[in-house]
C-alpha cells in the first residue's frame, strides 16, 4: 500500500472538514503517528526550529505534522492545542474544538500563535493568541485579539496573520467575506500584559477600551457592495458576495506583498479557490496590483489557481524565507489544493517563489 493511499485512508478516518461539529474522541492508544509524502492540510502555515519544520492547519485543536526535509511528514496523532481556553467557547456560540486557520511567527525570542474560533458562514467569531518559548513547549493563553459579532461588525474575525513592519511593530491582518480584509496595528498594553489593537494612523484614532471598538481599516475587497458581477454566494446566506479571505503579508526588498484568496473554498472538488496578490510600500496599504488597481476596490493580480489536472482549486496561503542546507535563502509559497486524484481532498502544496525584474512574485 503506497504512502499516498495510507495518507488518504488515515485522513478519512481521523480528519474533519470545516463543516465538522464536535469531534468524536477516541482513546489515544488507537492513534498513531505515521509518515507520508502527501499530507492533508487545510489553511496551512509553517515554522522551523532546531532542524524541524512544523506544519499547522485547521482541525480539532489544530492538526500538525513535522518534517526534517519538507518532503516526508510525520503526521501527529494528537491536537497541537490540547486544551482550548474556556473563553473560546463562551465567546462564540456553537464553537467546540474545530479550530481554523492558524498563523505562527517568531518575534522577540518567542513564538506567537493565532487561531480562529467560528462556525461556518457566520461572523460571530474570535481570533485567539497563544505564546511559547519553544514550538514543542508549553503554550500560554494570551487571550482574545479580535472578536466580531453579527449585526455589530461588517467583517469576520477569522483567517489572521501577524506581520512585522520595518520598525519591528507587529500588525494583525484578517478577514473573510463581509467587508473584506482588515488590518490593525498591535501594541503591548502594560496594564493588562496583553496585546491589543491600536489606531492604524492618527486619522483612525478611536477609543480602544473594549474589543467592540477595534481600530482597523479595510485594505482589500473582491467586490464592492452592489457590484452586479458578484455571483450569489453558494455557501452562506449571511456572508454575502464579497468572496475574499485568508490574507497573508510577506515582506521582501522594501515591499509588502498582500496575498489573498478569492472565491470559494471548502466544497471539495466543487471549490474554485484561487490566490491573488498586490503590493505596497506601507504595511497598512494601499495595496495595488500589477496594473495599478487598488485591492480595496477589487484589484489583485492572479497568482495561482487550479489547473483542473492535479488540483481543482488552491488557496489559503502563506509565504516564508527558509535557509537551505547549503546556506542559501529560499522563498517558499505554501497553500492547500483540492486534489483531483483524491476527489477534492485538501492537501499541502509547496512551491518556490521566483521574482520578476520589476519585483513581482511568480511560481
Amino acid at each position: 500500500m503506497t504512502k499516498k493511499l495510507l495518507s488518504f485512508l488515515f485522513c478519512l478516518a481521523m480528519c474533519h472538514t470545516v463543516f465538522s461539529q464536535a469531534p468524536q474522541h477516541r482513546p489515544h492508544h488507537r492513534r498513531m503517528a505515521f509518515v507520508t509524502d502527501t499530507v492533508m492540510a487545510h489553511d496551512p502555515v509553517m515554522a522551523f526550529e532546531n532542524g524541524i519544520y512544523y506544519l499547522l492547519s485547521t482541525g480539532n485543536g489544530l492538526q500538525w505534522a513535522t518534517s526534517k526535509d519538507r518532503k516526508n511528514w510525520v503526521v501527529q496523532p494528537t491536537p497541537f492545542i490540547e486544551h482550548l481556553p474556556q473563553w473560546t467557547h463562551d465567546s462564540v456560540p456553537g464553537f467546540r474544538n474545530h479550530v481554523w486557520a492558524p498563523d505562527i511567527i517568531r518575534w522577540h525570542d518567542r513564538w506567537w500563535l493565532t487561531y480562529s474560533c467560528s462556525t461556518f458562514g457566520k461572523n460571530t467569531s474570535a481570533i485567539g493568541l497563544m505564546s511559547s518559548d519553544r514550538l514543542n513547549g508549553q503554550w500560554k493563553d494570551e487571550g482574545c485579539l479580535v472578536k466580531s459579532e453579527a449585526k455589530r461588525n461588517d467583517w469576520n474575525a477569522i483567517d489572521s496573520n501577524i506581520a512585522i513592519d520595518e520598525n519591528d511593530t507587529p500588525w494583525l491582518v484578517w478577514g473573510s467575506f463581509w467587508d473584506g480584509i482588515q488590518i490593525a496595528r498591535l501594541e503591548w498594553k502594560v496594564d493588562s500584559g496583553k496585546f491589543a489593537t491600536a489606531p492604524v494612523s492618527s486619522s483612525d484614532a478611536v477609543a480602544n477600551s473594549t474589543l467592540s471598538t477595534i481600530n482597523c481599516k479595510t485594505i482589500a475587497r473582491r467586490y464592492m457592495k452592489g457590484d452586479p458581477k458578484a455571483a450569489e454566494n453558494p455557501t452562506s446566506k449571511f456572508a454575502g458576495r464579497n468572496s475574499i479571505e485568508a490574507p497573508f503579508i510577506f515582506k521582501k526588498n522594501g515591499w509588502y506583498y498582500l496575498f489573498v484568496s478569492w472565491d470559494y473554498c471548502c466544497r471539495g472538488a466543487k471549490s474554485n479557490y484561487r490566490v491573488a496578490v498586490g503590493r505596497s510600500k506601507n504595511i497598512a496599504g494601499p495595496y495595488l496590483d500589477r496594473e495599478g488597481k487598488d485591492m480595496l476596490v477589487g484589484g489583485g493580480t492572479l497568482f495561482l489557481e487550479g489547473d483542473k489536472k492535479e488540483y481543482e482549486a488552491a488557496g489559503h496561503c502563506a509565504a516564508y524565507t527558509f535557509t537551505t542546507p547549503q546556506g542559501d535563502e529560499e522563498d517558499i509559497f505554501i497553500c492547500h489544493g483540492y486534489s483531483t486524484k483524491l476527489k477534492g481532498m485538501a492537501i499541502l502544496i509547496q512551491r518556490p517563489i521566483k521574482w520578476t525584474a520589476d519585483g513581482w512574485p511568480t511560481l
